[in-house]
């Protein structure tokens, strides 16, 4: 279907009306929406965009990492990362998330001083294309906030500049009793600037000030950074902490309506500039609220599901999937054309606000308290009526997995492990933190060091090292990645797990969870069932239903059911695909 320039006008005029409705615009909306589509380079072409076009399938495997994840000497970590990704993942990840590779002030990159250039001790855009001409690249859009040193932010000081005018203030007077909030600094930073005494919001910290999209022109220097991005060979934007962008005072300044129509507007100027990229929300929120941002496959194209990780752990570590069950059958299946984007370690921690209505607060306590005991750490939010509550668990999710609520124990690496072959068979596409690849553990030099939480799980391996140890076979380093890679080599053959194939959730009781999955197509089905236990459990085949003149053999383990009226005993914290379809090399 063919489109006009004159359509996708009036389609960004009409994004523009609801964002600005309430807000005096120095210029029309119809010169705005002309200005974005000169600075997209957006012309007519001969496709529409669909809304309903997977842009994925079951070979999509993104891992996670920072540019300087693996460093060695005398070489740029760009390089060292893109000889890192070539040697050992190359056959199992299609696409790779460098986290913030600019240059930054705090935050490990997520306090963005230039988002025009790559940090140079990192490298420099040759290096960032080289990566993205052999895998799919994702990258931060780091559109909240940016650094206190930015030329931006010098220029508020100033008063003139560009920059001048970009910044959110507030009064400490103002009604802000409803702001909801990640941290527990205080919320305005008192800024001495040319034009007096300014009181900046600062959402996360006072390094990362931010930014105010009532003004058009902070919208244009974003469109700009995106097409930018997109020249260099991202196709996979990362919309980092978006649920804070529009402020209202007296609100709660969390997932306002101009916030969802400014992701619908970015989602338009990039899908008409580059029909195969693609938005991930990055929202650390309750569930309901998350699920928000697919819009009507209008919005995200995936989102975050940051309710996994804690739900997951916490089944491993008690050994009852009832809160991940329950969990599970509430999930919408995901339209076409928008994904689940599954993870359960990230370079933050293990976020508890999505948790939130979904553990109750006896369970949340009981896994702040075990991760505390496996050497995590935690960091915490304000809430209401002046309480603190844990917002995150700082710890790697190797030793997250080392033991249940009754302590470590020998299983840790199966546990890991399975959490693992959960998370890569369910619906949607899977992300997967280079740390856990790598089975790393907590990093207490570098926590002691920085005097950071989240420093814990962002380990920096020498290369040589690190090479040493994944050649080492008794390694954990070793096992992991060789016991990782099979299970993803498995994953990536099997229609059944395209992000949108059909999923549906298993009453198996409390100790093994289980789902079965069923391709596109209807000509595959998978059965997943994990024992979440420190006990080996009994599966009887008659419960899964299974269509007698099938063969059925576990694509893990390659054992073939036998009879159907068969008995399987799953090992402690085993999971078998059990599947009627056998592709696999």
């Amino acid at each position: 279907m063919s489109y006009s320039l004159q359509n996708v006008r009036q389609k960004i005029c009409h994004h523009l009306d609801a964002i600005y409705q309430d807000v005096s615009l120095p210029c029309s909306q119809e010169q705005l929406a002309d200005d974005l589509l000169a600075i997209m380079n957006i012309s007519d072409k001969d496709h529409c965009p669909s809304p309903h076009q997977n842009q994925w399938n079951e070979q999509d495997v993104i891992l996670i990492s920072y540019g300087d994840s693996i460093i060695k000497d005398n070489e740029k970590p760009l390089k060292t990362l893109h000889t890192m990704l070539n040697r050992y993942f190359k056959q199992a990840i299609n696409s790779v998330h460098i986290l913030p590779f600019f240059p930054y002030s705090s935050d490990d990159g997520f306090s963005v001083i230039d988002y025009s250039s790559v940090n140079e001790a990192l490298g420099d855009w040759q290096d960032i294309q080289a990566i993205s001409s052999d895998y799919k690249l994702m990258a931060d859009l780091v559109i909240n906030h940016c650094s206190s040193r930015s030329k931006w932010f010098e220029n508020f000081i100033a008063g003139e500049g560009v920059g001048h005018d970009y910044f959110f203030t507030a009064e400490p007077s103002d009604d802000l009793s409803d702001v909801v909030r990640p941290r527990t600094s205080p919320l305005l930073r008192e800024t001495n600037t040319q034009k007096g005494t300014k009181h900046v919001w600062c959402t996360f910290s006072h390094d990362q000030v931010d930014l105010d999209f009532r003004n058009p022109e902070v919208l244009k220097s974003f469109v700009s950074i995106i097409r930018l991005y997109l020249d260099q060979g991202v196709k996979i934007f990362r919309f980092d902490a978006i649920a804070f962008l529009w402020k209202i005072v007296g609100t709660s300044c969390i997932n306002l309506p101009q916030t969802h129509e400014t992701v619908r507007l970015l989602r338009t100027l990039i899908e008409y500039a580059c029909s195969d990229a693609i938005i991930i929300t990055e929202t650390n929120i309750p569930n309901r609220q998350n699920l928000m941002y697919f819009g009507n496959a209008n919005e995200a194209h995936c989102i975050y599901n940051f309710s996994l990780p804690p739900l997951l752990v916490n089944t491993l570590i008690t050994g009852d999937c009832t809160y991940l069950k329950t969990w599970m059958m509430s999930m919408p299946p995901a339209q076409n054309g928008t994904a689940y984007f599954n993870f359960i370690a990230s370079h933050d921690g293990i976020g508890l606000r999505p948790a939130e209505g979904l553990l109750s607060e006896q369970e949340i306590n009981v896994l702040v308290n075990t991760m505390q005991s496996f050497g995590g750490k935690i960091s915490w939010r304000n809430a209401d009526n002046g309480q603190v509550k844990p917002y995150e668990m700082n710890i790697t999710l190797y030793d997250a997995l080392q033991g249940t609520t009754a302590g470590p124990d020998k299983y840790g690496q199966d546990r890991f492990i399975s959490a693992h072959a959960i998370m890569l068979a369910l619906e949607g596409i899977p992300g997967l933190y280079i740390h856990s690849l790598l089975g790393t553990s907590n990093d207490y030099e570098k926590l002691k060091n920085t005097q950071h939480n989240r420093a814990i799980n962002r380990h920096r391996w020498d290369y040589n090292k690190l090479n040493e140890q994944l050649s080492t076979p008794h390694s954990q380093h070793h096992q992991v990645l060789e016991r990782m890679l099979h299970l993803i080599n498995i994953r990536k053959q099997q229609a059944a797990f395209h992000p949108n194939a059909t999923q549906f959730t298993l009453q198996l009781g409390t100790k093994l969870f289980g789902f079965w999955r069923q391709s596109i197509d209807r000509t595959q089905s998978i059965f997943c069932v994990a024992n979440v236990t420190n006990e080996p459990i009994s599966l009887a085949m008659s419960d899964l239903n299974l269509i007698d003149t099938n063969n059925w053999v576990d694509l893990i383990s390659e054992q073939q059911v036998s009879h159907m009226g068969d008995e399987w005993t799953l090992a402690p914290y085993q999971t078998i695909w059990l599947t009627n379809h056998i592709d696999i090399d």
